[in-house]
């Protein structure tokens, strides 16, 4: 049987709970929400800088020939932010531009977002070997789920080519709720 390559908004919302209270809780909380809110790769999220962060929305730099864009921030989100932002300062090297740092000072890299989020998925008692691209598929399927045009969710996610978009409606159920071979 092969590995599901998604997690549900229920999974998600568990690893977030499951991080821990202590140096890295703003971070790894803030980090789990973008990553899964905007359908960020490993590097897209690494990559980050302060000023793709604005009041109410966020510059996504695709990468891979993807379409950049400006997405919405939400409100759960922005408190994350928020929070992240003012732990952020005590770091060392906080100057920094990029959004989030590792313990020594540095931009986070993507090994160590992939051990976070590892670990993460593992205190939630998630029963799959979790890493970030999990959570990008995630955004997706939920997108999905909410019944969001195809189109939409290909801009969203910066695909240049619907079929990699496919994906993430054809296998949703919701679609064909509107057809009826009943009273016709």
């Amino acid at each position: 049987m092969t590995q599901r390559k998604y997690l549900t908004a229920h999974e998600v919302d568990a690893m977030i709970s499951a991080v821990p209270q202590g140096t890295n809780y703003y971070r790894d909380r803030c980090l789990i929400m973008m990553c899964y809110y905007h359908g960020l790769r490993a590097t897209e999220l690494c990559r980050l800088k302060m000023t793709d962060i604005q009041e109410d929305h966020i510059y996504i730099n695709r990468i891979k020939r993807g379409l950049s864009t400006t997405h919405p921030l939400q409100r759960r989100e922005i408190e994350a932010i928020q929070l992240w932002l003012e732990h952020r300062k005590t770091w060392l090297n906080s100057d920094m531009p990029w959004l989030f740092l590792s313990q020594h000072g540095n931009p986070l890299s993507r090994k160590q977002l992939y051990d976070l989020i590892k670990k993460h998925g593992a205190a939630a008692n998630l029963s799959i070997n979790v890493h970030p691209h999990m959570l990008r598929h995630a955004c997706g399927f939920a997108l999905a789920d909410k019944g969001k045009d195809t189109r939409l969710i290909q801009d969203y996610l910066g695909h240049r080519n619907i079929q990699h978009t496919v994906l993430y409606t054809a296998t949703n159920v919701a679609r064909f709720k509107s057809i009826s071979f009943e009273g016709d």
